[in-house]
């Protein structure tokens, strides 16, 4: 009985340690794979910070230096849409009100970053300027055909526009536009440049007197056209620089002063539908409206915002979501800034046992080099969002590789086993680059972030290759 009983013990015990030996060979093959990527030659200067952790249970499967602080570029905007949903929700909705205050028409910001964006207007089949038609169509369904002063209203946000630790050599750049409670077209214009018989003509669009734009492009007969521009000391009076052998453009340029603009725009679209404006164009906050008729409210909803943020990597998205959380958290709801949005996403991220000497927030977006962050504290944070039910939300806004989001995730993983498989955040800026986000797999989901700093041109196909590492893992698991 007893040599029976041992018999049965051993054929209980073996496939036990057989799955043992198993779990841990598969481990050391992804340790042994990642790290041969991160000690070759061509990467040996970078520095890496990687963490990969099964998403059911959290368990981690690979680190290095996990919690090392590292500038995050782009992955910034993972904890900003996160902690968007923490404290707005799923159906917060972005609102433009519209209205008048006997015959001064008045609108009134919520800090929408994708009102009058071209992708978000494209999508609900919205042609270009249509909130100018349907504003001009509201006030002739009342029988106005003249108005007084036109108010724009940002006291959603503080006045502060331009981060500090922006590059200022940079902040003509689409990406590093102004932040607003009135924000429109992303806060920029498109510039072209086309050469008829030596003669170069320049184009903006939206088509606007608000700009005043300096012609400085060269005509060329011969070799290859480019066109940049620069700033001027006076407010949105921009140069244009370059050389034009036939057509050039278009680029993005940021404009100062999003509310003004809008409000402008707004304007000449009025004068051109025959109603006309016999004051002032002028920008104030003010906490209420004596007989505020309401004409039109415009939405934004949080899944089109957060799209738009993480897959399509929009600073602005990001930073008006950051300021977003400080307006809502403020007894008023207005005056959002960085500093309280700052301090919002630091009480979220120790809210999930992560100490504050972990991390540094400086933005929503990434674009300051002050922000800090390490792989470890990205992953808590994704696996947050993975056991919350707004993960299908988030999940949607990520860059799917193979197929969509930014260049860098959307053009690489093509192969059919990788295609659609690896969902992810980008990040990108000088000596910067990043991916973050969940792999899709047979053996179930895994939650990674791989950051690097002192990046080179070939750190991205590295961190490509450790994010294929874990799909390969897994199909070498099922005898793939």
């Amino acid at each position: 009985m007893g040599f029976i009983m041992k018999l049965q013990t051993k054929k209980i015990i073996i496939p036990v340690i057989s799955v043992l030996i198993l779990a841990g060979l598969a481990k050391a093959d992804i340790e042994s794979r990642i790290n041969d990527i991160i000690s070759r030659s061509s990467v040996q200067a970078v520095a890496f910070s990687i963490h990969i952790a099964r998403a059911d249970s959290g368990d981690t499967i690979y680190e290095h230096d996990a919690q090392e602080l590292m500038i995050p570029a782009s992955n910034m905007k993972i904890i900003t849409a996160a902690a968007a949903l923490k404290y707005l929700g799923a159906d917060y909705e972005y609102k433009t009100k519209v209205g008048l205050c006997g015959n001064k028409l008045v609108i009134i910001g919520g800090g929408d970053p994708l009102l009058g964006d071209e992708q978000t207007d494209a999508r609900y089949d919205r042609e270009k300027g249509w909130i100018f038609e349907d504003i001009a169509q509201k006030l002739k369904s009342t029988d106005i055909t003249s108005i007084e002063d036109i108010i724009v209203d940002t006291g959603v946000f503080d006045n502060e526009c331009v981060h500090p630790n922006w590059p200022a050599e940079q902040l003509n750049r689409s990406y590093a536009c102004e932040i607003s409670g009135l924000n429109f077209n992303v806060n920029c214009v498109k510039i072209s440049a086309r050469n008829i018989a030596g003669q170069i003509n320049i184009s903006i669009e939206p088509q606007t007197s608000f700009m005043t734009i300096i012609n400085e492009v060269k005509p060329i007969t011969s070799g290859a056209s480019a066109l940049g521009t620069y700033r001027n000391r006076q407010p949105n009076k921009i140069i244009v620089h370059g050389e034009c052998r036939n057509e050039v453009g278009p680029i993005e340029v940021a404009i100062e002063k999003p509310a003004a603009f809008f409000g402008y725009l707004l304007f000449e679209h009025l004068a051109r539908a025959g109603i006309s404006t016999k004051g002032m164009l002028i920008e104030k906050v003010s906490d209420e409206y004596n007989d505020f008729r309401l004409l039109a409210e415009y939405k934004t909803s949080m899944r089109d915002c957060l799209e738009r943020c993480l897959k399509d990597s929009l600073n602005l998205g990001a930073e008006s979501l950051l300021k977003t959380i400080a307006s809502v958290n403020n007894p008023d709801g207005k005056n959002g800034s960085w500093q309280k949005g700052r301090e919002l996403l630091g009480e979220y991220l120790v809210g999930l046992d992560i100490t504050p000497e972990s991390f540094n927030i400086d933005d929503g977006s990434g674009l300051s080099r002050q922000n800090k962050l390490s792989a470890y504290v990205i992953t808590k944070v994704l696996l947050d969002v993975y056991h919350s039910d707004n993960w299908e939300m988030y999940k949607d806004s990520l860059g799917i590789g193979g197929v969509d989001g930014t260049k860098s995730i959307a053009d690489n993983f093509k192969e059919e086993k990788y295609k659609g498989k690896i969902l992810g955040k980008t990040g990108y800026i000088n000596g910067v680059k990043s991916l973050s986000g969940i792999c899709v797999t047979a053996k179930g989901d895994y939650i990674f972030s791989i950051l690097t700093n002192n990046a080179n041109g070939l750190t991205r196909p590295a961190i490509n290759e450790i994010a294929q590492a874990i799909i390969d893992d897994t199909l070498a698991d099922n005898g793939q």
